[in-house]
């Protein structure tokens, strides 16, 4: 069944969590790494030898959602499954989320079930470009359940559905596009679901390696992408309340403490002021 699904994985110096992912994978799988100009290119290059594997190396960092359409132009498959490096899927991950999908004709997208490096779930529930009564309750659904947003980590989409919505938005860097997918999904038509059955094993944040430098960076595309998706998707206040809120965690207790929060949260105020003029 994993015949019809393409994998399609951005890295960025990520080489200490992509073997494993990598091994978690059925070997039939046809899989497209999409490097975003990494300093470890050399350790990398050699996983491409796998006739399974297609590596794509940019000559710079293109952002998320730029590298994830760049593999899936290449995929030829019924699937795509844009997985994080730091991710892992279990044995039957691949077998449940096609079943979903053939049992759903109308869920054009599905997460399968999320678990954190600590064993606890994670479950996305919630988002700034939506209203807060169709947000979800914690945990995880009992079982397969239509949602209303889904996480990037590990987005199973019907290509003929991504391919229909344009696929990810090349503006947005870093941060929010799988929300807005998922919103230009629903706009289609279609549905989004929650698959109890398919696992996946997630460290966050572990796809590149920490930094102050790291968390300015990821700090700055959050609030620069706060602003435009919520512009873009017509939600109240995009501006002024991404501002106060960056201005709420440069004040925050967690920022005074850690130097890679404070550089995150500065990072965050300058990528919203950087929206201040556009328009």
């Amino acid at each position: 069944m994993s015949k019809n699904i393409t994998i399609v994985t951005v890295t960025y110096n990520s080489m200490a969590v992509l073997p494993n992912m990598l091994k978690s994978i059925p070997k039939e799988t046809a899989i497209v790494i999409v490097d975003n100009a990494s300093s470890d290119t050399a350790e990398l290059e050699p996983l491409a030898k796998d006739p399974n594997i297609t590596l794509i190396l940019n000559k710079k960092n293109k952002g998320f959602g730029e590298a994830c359409n760049q593999g899936a132009a290449i995929a030829k498959t019924e699937f795509i499954f844009f997985l994080n490096p730091d991710a892992k899927i279990k044995n039957n991950t691949l077998i449940e989320l096609e079943r979903a999908a053939k049992d759903n004709p109308n869920a054009l997208a599905m997460n399968p079930k999320i678990v954190k490096s600590n064993g606890k779930p994670y479950f996305k529930r919630s988002s700034h470009l939506i209203n807060r009564t169709s947000w979800m309750d914690r945990g995880w659904p009992i079982g397969n359940c239509w949602v209303n947003i889904l996480s990037g980590a590990a987005f199973f989409i019907r290509a003929q559905a991504f391919y229909a919505v344009g696929g990810w938005d090349e503006n947005i860097f870093l941060y929010h596009e799988e929300d807005d997918l998922c919103l230009r999904l629903k706009e289609l038509g279609g549905d989004l679901l929650f698959v109890h059955d398919a696992t996946v094993q997630h460290i966050r944040g572990a796809s590149s390696p920490p930094s102050k430098a790291g968390s300015y960076f990821k700090g700055w595309h959050m609030g620069k992408s706060r602003v435009y998706a919520t512009r873009k998707h017509n939600r109240p206040f995009p501006l002024s309340a991404a501002l106060a809120e960056s201005i709420l965690q440069i004040f925050s207790p967690f920022s005074i403490i850690s130097s890679r929060k404070r550089s995150k949260n500065w990072g965050y105020l300058k990528g919203v002021i950087s929206e201040w003029n556009v328009q």
